[in-house]
């Protein structure tokens, strides 16, 4: 079996790149089709991260284990593809170099037979030219409450602070 995918990149303009991969190739083999698919060198560090219907950002999937043994971690090369997309689960964020946030939106839109012939991961179609640098992101602000539980917090406010600010 194949996977199709289409992975596009977070930018107003289209750029997109159509991939099929082995559906038991692993995530580092899919890391490195996009890589080379759009052009990067692929020396930096990236995460696959699973999404909902609502590009969410789930479980992520490392291309190294940074976490020093604190949390078990899904790596890249342990991890095929058809463990973790089926016809239920399509689509993941990729994240190139962390740095620069290079972000993508990768969607399993077919699930085919193999075809003779084809050498995978086959790059079956590109649109559009990636930018010098990644588009610039907006963060947006969330309603709920801060990591101290109050979001009306002035800090030119010393009186109220519950510190001595001379305490040392």
């Amino acid at each position: 079996m194949i996977y199709r995918f289409r992975v596009i990149l977070d930018a107003e303009e289209d750029v997109f790149r159509d991939i099929e991969m082995l559906a038991s190739a692993t995530l580092e083999d899919f890391h490195n089709a996009i890589t080379q698919a759009f052009g990067f060198e692929g020396g930096e560090m990236a995460s696959f991260y699973l999404s909902d219907n609502e590009w969410n950002q789930g479980e992520e999937f490392s291309l190294f284990d940074m976490s020093d043994g604190l949390e078990p971690v899904r790596i890249m090369e342990e991890t095929a593809l058809d463990s973790v997309l089926d016809e239920d689960q399509t689509r993941m964020i990729y994240l190139y170099d962390f740095l620069s946030m290079w972000t993508f939106y990768v969607e399993l839109a077919e699930i085919a037979e193999k075809q003779e012939g084809i050498l995978y991961p086959h790059l079956v179609f590109a649109h559009g030219q990636l930018p010098d640098s990644p588009p610039a992101k907006q963060f947006e602000a969330s309603d709920e409450l801060g990591e101290f539980g109050d979001t009306d917090l002035d800090v030119d406010d010393y009186e109220s602070l519950d510190f001595d600010e001379n305490w040392n």
